[in-house]
């Protein structure tokens, strides 16, 4: 099983040094703003992918 995949980013300030933070799965820290936050995914829709084939030219 691989590892999950890590943030690039703060969603508050966009700085890229982020680090895990000790309160669990999922958090991190941002040593720019001193911010915590956390990561979870919730799921996919349950409309899923729609295609779009009605209309316009083929190029």
């Amino acid at each position: 099983m691989s590892e999950r995949a890590a943030p690039f980013y703060c969603p508050y300030c966009g700085d890229e040094d982020l680090r895990p933070n000790e309160t669990g799965h999922g958090a991190w820290e941002c040593a720019a703003c001193n911010r915590a936050f956390q990561l979870k995914f919730l799921g996919l829709l349950a409309r899923g992918v729609q295609r779009n084939d009605g209309g316009g030219e083929a190029i």
